[in-house]
């Protein structure tokens, strides 16, 4: 019997849901794959932003990594919230020997702006994590964070990306997600910068919609679950952009926090597509 592919989440835990481990889990089981979570911080966090942050110790997050590698068939591993230093670089060296494709969501900064990897902690990312990684997912924040160049424009964006991937030769691609650019415009443009020097582009409305808290999280579990399933990188990326316009929209119009924050996304299309 053919062992089923694992996609292993390492990422910090959100207790409201909308992102983190728990955003992981619900996309790679929207879209159908195994996912499995190793946990690297706890947080207090809900739609207003996040309060507090207690990371772990970092060989009790290696231990939860080893747990999962050795008793499964794991072909990818998504990267999430890291939160410092010393789990930076447990992850980092166990990276080295896996022979399998690395999502990295790089999240350096909570929506509503607190730090949440910074000083050494990103020092120590681009010295020992990017090297390990296949595939990065940025918003237009953290690839200024990654790049030292403030960008405006799509064009900046990509030439910000091209420089990145020439830093990091083994890197296969960049998902440049178009969110923060351009807010004015109806159409939101996502870039996927391959190291090729091409890149390909996938464009879906901008929605009006309260329910946005994870969308980072979210996007980036469901490129490597598209991955994980098979699909090639180009595919994974238009894949990934319909399900995004897909998710969103179930959002529309539905109240889940008590206040007019930024409430959760809605993972649970497909079940309430049939019931």
């Amino acid at each position: 019997m053919k062992q089923t592919p694992t996609l292993l989440s390492i990422a910090g835990s959100d207790p409201s849901g909308g992102a983190g481990i728990q955003a992981d889990l619900k996309t790679m089981a929207a879209i159908g794959v195994y996912g499995a979570a190793a946990i690297t911080c706890l947080t207090v966090q809900n739609s207003c932003g996040v309060q507090n942050i207690m990371p772990l110790a970092p060989y009790f997050v290696r231990a939860q990594i080893q747990a999962v590698l050795d008793d499964h068939r794991v072909t990818h591993i998504k990267i999430g919230m890291l939160g410092d230093t010393a789990i930076v670089e447990a992850v980092a060296d166990i990276l080295m020997n896996f022979k399998g494709t690395v999502i990295y969501d790089p999240v350096l900064a909570a929506t509503t702006g607190e730090s949440l990897l910074a000083g050494e902690g990103l020092d120590g990312l681009k010295q020992k994590l990017l090297p390990c990684v296949s595939f990065l997912t940025p918003n237009i924040y953290e690839l200024e964070s990654l790049t030292d160049h403030v960008i405006y424009t799509v064009t900046e964006a990509i030439k910000s990306a091209g420089d990145l991937l020439e830093a990091y030769p083994d890197m296969q691609g960049i998902v440049v997600k178009g969110g923060h650019l351009d807010e004015e415009n109806i159409i939101i443009r996502d870039c996927l910068v391959l190291q090729d020097g091409s890149v390909k582009e996938s464009k879906r409305e901008r929605i009006n919609n309260n329910n946005l808290h994870g969308t980072g999280c979210t996007y980036a579990s469901a490129f490597a679950s598209f991955l994980c399933l098979g699909a090639t990188k180009e595919e994974a990326f238009q894949k990934t952009g319909v399900f995004m316009d897909k998710i969103i929209r179930t959002g529309v119009g539905v109240q889940i926090v008590n206040k007019n924050t930024n409430g959760p996304l809605l993972h649970s299309f497909g079940s309430r597509d049939t019931i």
